[in-house]
């Protein structure tokens, strides 16, 4: 992928950096921010973007991560405490400074009844196959990232979301990764309108590199439509796994984490 120049870098973030008390900058982390690695564990920011995100927290009106991780998590892999925190692909919001995040209520009223599905399936077959577990709160999600055999983990896991839909929750594919949800209407589109509208910007801009990133998109360009915002850019952030309709539908394609850095740099030039 041919990165942008300086020049046409410069000109599509221009409604954010004219006037930047007014605008809103939104994004993902894994994938966008951190670099993928094989197990969640593992992911790590780099100090040079974190240093940016806070640099960005003090000239712009909104900074704020959206992540499928829980807020509190979220927070500690960025390192930076003066941005806010969607969670939970939006059921939680950790605001700047607080140190507890706020969770939807009947999201939560879930969280037992997902842990004891995923429990029930942390045996000798999942773990034989290399399908690990992370406990995101309310949501589970089900890894298979560097499994010796990633085809038959993913038809193991198949399997998984199978029941999961049959029992009554939500199920969303990510990255070599299948979350179980509650059945609560939660996603990171949501998560966009909510800061948006608390922060009262007209501009704003979400970077993004998955297919859950993807209602974010659709968010900003809804809220554009509807005059809500006068400006928005959205960024795709490439990646060889990533959806193919993450660059077809972004304002401006970057090539992996570096590429967004780069779009960072030139918000806070």
């Amino acid at each position: 992928m041919q990165a942008p120049t300086a020049d046409a870098l410069s000109e599509t973030l221009r409604p954010l950096t004219n006037a930047p008390e007014r605008a809103a900058i939104l994004c993902d982390i894994d994938g966008t921010l951190a670099p993928i690695v094989a197990r969640p564990e593992q992911a790590h920011v780099p100090e040079e973007t974190s240093l940016l995100l806070g640099k960005l927290g003090r000239r712009y009106g909104l900074v704020a991560c959206i992540s499928g991780r829980p807020a509190t998590e979220a927070r500690r892999l960025v390192g930076v405490g003066s941005v806010a925190y969607s969670g939970s692909h939006g059921a939680e919001l950790l605001e700047p400074s607080a140190t507890r995040p706020k969770l939807i209520p009947a999201f939560a009223s879930w969280e037992d009844r997902v842990r004891r599905f995923a429990g029930d399936r942390d045996g000798a077959r999942l773990r034989a196959a290399r399908v690990r577990i992370e406990d995101k709160g309310p949501i589970f999600a089900f890894h298979w990232r560097g499994a010796p055999d990633e085809d038959a983990a993913r038809t193991l896991v198949e399997g998984i979301a199978q029941e999961a839909e049959t029992a009554g929750f939500v199920t969303h594919w990510g990255r070599l990764v299948l979350e179980v949800r509650p059945p609560v209407p939660v996603d990171k589109g949501l998560a966009v309108r909510d800061l948006v509208g608390r922060a009262h910007v007209r501009a704003a801009l979400f970077g993004g590199d998955d297919a859950t990133d993807l209602d974010a998109f659709a968010a900003l360009a809804s809220l554009a439509g509807s005059g809500e915002l006068d400006a928005i850019v959205r960024v795709g952030v490439h990646s060889e796994e990533g959806p193919a309709a993450i660059a077809e539908q972004a304002d401006l394609a970057v090539d992996g984490v570096s590429g967004f850095t780069r779009v960072l740099s030139a918000l806070a030039a």
